[in-house]
Parts: structure tokens; C-alpha cells; sequence
């Protein structure tokens, strides 16, 4: 389930009035189109979209995790978790296409993931060990 941006701009003003969310964060929160998109072309354009449809996606996992934590119902709390589940899964899908459309993108997160694991070891090795 994606959530529009319009719902985003209601839940995150509902937050702001209900003061579990300062207006400042919530509207750091919000992605916007950072360039024009009709001057790209049809291969960039999909890229964008893609990336795009990933910090949408972030931002409704943001919003959902803290609707969560702000929930006192443990069944909302529950729903808004696994909605949130939901939306990471959209995250992957949109990553791993933009994987096969984009080698460089496939590349620099490989690297990015080598550094990670250079700079932490094992972590199932270490866990509770991390310096």
C-alpha cells in the first residue's frame, strides 16, 4: 500500500496538531521531484522514477513507524508496523530494479556494502562486541 503524498501532508499535520510531531520534522520528512523530469530521457526518466518511488516509500515507513510508537492501541501499533513491513518490501523491489537498470547504482552499493563489512567484521560473530 503507498500512501499519496496529500495523505502524507494530512497524517503528518494530524501529528503536528496531536504534538508527536514538530512541523519542522514533519516537513523535513516530505520528498519532493528534485529536477524536471521532461528534460530527461526515457532511461534517466525510469531511474528517477525509481528513485523517486524509494523516498516515497522511505518517507511512509518513517510515518508509519512513528505512528506506531505514537499509537496507544496495541492493535494500531500492530497494523501500522506491518503496513510499515509492507512499504520496506516496495523499497526492495523498487532497489532491485533499479539494480538491473542502473549499473553503476549495482555497483557503488556492492562497495558500499564491502565497506560496511570491512569496517564491522562479522557481525553475527560480534554481536554486543561492535566498536
Amino acid at each position: 500500500m503507498s500512501v499519496s503524498k496529500r495523505t502524507l501532508i494530512i497524517m503528518f499535520a494530524f501529528m503536528v496538531l496531536m504534538g508527536s510531531l514538530s512541523a519542522d520534522v514533519a516537513m523535513a520528512g516530505m520528498a519532493e521531484e528534485p529536477i524536471n523530469m521532461e528534460k530527461l530521457s526515457s532511461q534517466d526518466r525510469d531511474r528517477e522514477i525509481l528513485r523517486f518511488g524509494i523516498i516515497a516509500e522511505l518517507d511512509a515507513i518513517n510515518l508509519y513507524e512513528q505512528l506506531a510508537a505514537s499509537a496507544t492501541d496495541p492493535l494500531i501499533k500492530k497494523i501500522m508496523l506491518d503496513v510499515a513491513g509492507e512499504e520496506k518490501t516496495h523499497v526492495g523491489e523498487f532497489q532491485a530494479l533499479l539494480i538491473k537498470m542502473d549499473e553503476e547504482h549495482g555497483r557503488e552499493l556492492e562497495k558500499g556494502r564491502e565497506e560496511v563489512e570491512e569496517l564491522t567484521g562479522n557481525l553475527e560473530r560480534r554481536k554486543g562486541d561492535v566498536r
